[in-house]
């Protein structure tokens, strides 16, 4: 049974109920019963189960009970759609012609699209539609659902929906479709664009930047372009009433500012580019072509081994050029060996360098020196001025056999070439 059918049963035992209610009212006015001055519902409800038959009595408490389980029924079960949701995508996965990719995504947008367009879509976690995109803005408003479909020419279709609520208590949401017009649009475009002017792409990260009372929701994403090249992007989504719009000159280059940017490589490359919240910067690679006669040729374009950084300065993103990209977390190797008794032992130990002139290792009095390349320095150690003399307590494993290596040189006197003994000529 459909929701609409399930609809129409609740209201013909609406309006079942009314005309019951209704028939006791008037049997109560003939009688003269002190409830007909009562206008309320619950009085007439209380009246018909107390004061009419026991017959009377127990079928409206069925009523209520089959009114009450349709009800129940007729719920949305997340669960059972995400099943669904998942089936139709993996089919959809695994077609291998454009026409069978065609049928099982229009029944798979069809499903998606009611979904979300259920109340408690922000609650839905999409777990098992592995290859979906699901992202959430870090304030809850925005959650942005895409997908892309690879053709057999190499060439993607992407599909979007972006639903917003104006606040975590609203129960009313807004679901916006983006619809993939980029055969209608330049390769690039730098202007403003509405949800039906959509040039298609999959988002993974979003940040909201809050500026002159409005927040504005830049938005990374991935387009996978050609067969030869990749194109990342940085773009800005903000809402204007009921309408969806993308593009917005939040990006500052010297003098220059910008609506949205593209950033074209080689599809043989990878190129980084995410947000770092700790230090509120959008950090990338920076591309350079393999050779200085690919300039203007993308398809050629690689990462550098440098990295520039748009960061957020007063509520607008200022590029900034060869920055330092910086780990977030250390890491911990894991050592393992084994034991005489032939057991297994691991260790976990920081996967960070130790700097060897500390904590009394390496070679006694060096001292490790940079050489820069422009530097006259040819070594990377030099003795100290005034070495120290340890004690021989305090003397490591390797600074002890060094002394004792250098005390035997100072006593033996130093040999000729010619012991004294005659060679033998070679014949």
């Amino acid at each position: 049974m459909t929701n609409l059918n399930v609809l129409q049963f609740v209201r013909l035992i609406v309006v079942w109920t009314i005309r019951i209610i209704a028939r006791v009212k008037m049997n109560c006015l003939r009688r003269r019963i002190s409830c007909i001055c009562r206008k309320s519902f619950l009085r007439n409800v209380t009246c018909l189960l107390f004061k009419r038959s026991n017959s009377m009595r127990v079928s409206f408490v069925l009523l209520l009970t089959l009114f009450a389980s349709f009800h129940t029924w007729g719920q949305f079960d997340a669960y059972a759609r995400e099943n669904d949701l998942a089936v139709l995508l993996d089919s959809l996965r695994n077609s291998r012609t454009n026409q069978q990719k065609e049928k099982w995504n229009t029944q798979f947008k069809t499903l998606i699209d009611q979904t979300l367009h259920e109340p408690s879509v922000f609650d839905i976690s999409f777990t098992k539609l592995r290859t979906l995109g699901v992202i959430d803005s870090p304030d809850k408003l925005v959650r942005i659902v895409n997908w892309n479909v690879e053709q057999d020419d190499g060439t993607q279709k992407y599909y979007a929906y972006v639903v917003h609520r104006n606040s975590l208590k609203d129960t009313k949401i807004k679901v916006i479709e983006l619809i993939d017009k980029s055969f209608l649009l330049t390769a690039k475009p730098e202007e403003t664009l509405a949800a039906d002017m959509w040039y298609g792409a999959l988002y993974y990260q979003i940040i909201p930047v809050e500026k002159a009372n409005k927040t504005y929701y830049t938005v990374l994403g991935w387009d996978g372009g050609t067969r030869m090249s990749n194109t990342k992007l940085i773009d800005v989504i903000y809402f204007t009433g009921n309408s969806l719009k993308l593009g917005y000159p939040l990006f500052k280059s010297g003098e220059a500012t910008a609506k949205r940017l593209f950033y074209e490589h080689s599809e043989k490359s990878v190129m980084s580019l995410r947000y770092e919240p700790e230090y509120k910067r959008i950090i990338f690679d920076h591309l350079m072509p393999e050779t200085p006669t690919m300039v203007g040729f993308y398809e050629f374009y690689v990462p550098d081994m440098s990295y520039d950084a748009f960061i957020l300065d007063n509520n607008r993103w200022v590029l900034k050029e060869d920055v330092i990209a910086i780990n977030k977390t250390e890491h911990t190797v894991s050592l393992s060996q084994i034991e005489k008794n032939g057991e297994i032992t691991t260790t976990k130990t920081p996967s960070k360098w130790i700097d060897p002139t500390e904590g009394g290792s390496g070679s006694a009095n060096d001292v490790h020196v940079a050489v820069l390349p422009d530097s006259d320095v040819t070594n990377t150690t030099e003795a100290a001025k005034k070495p120290v003399k340890k004690d021989r307590k305090d003397m490591t494993a390797l600074e002890r056999y060094e002394a004792k290596k250098k005390h035997k040189k100072e006593e033996v006197p130093p040999t000729t070439l010619n012991s004294g003994k005659k060679r033998k000529p070679k014949k």
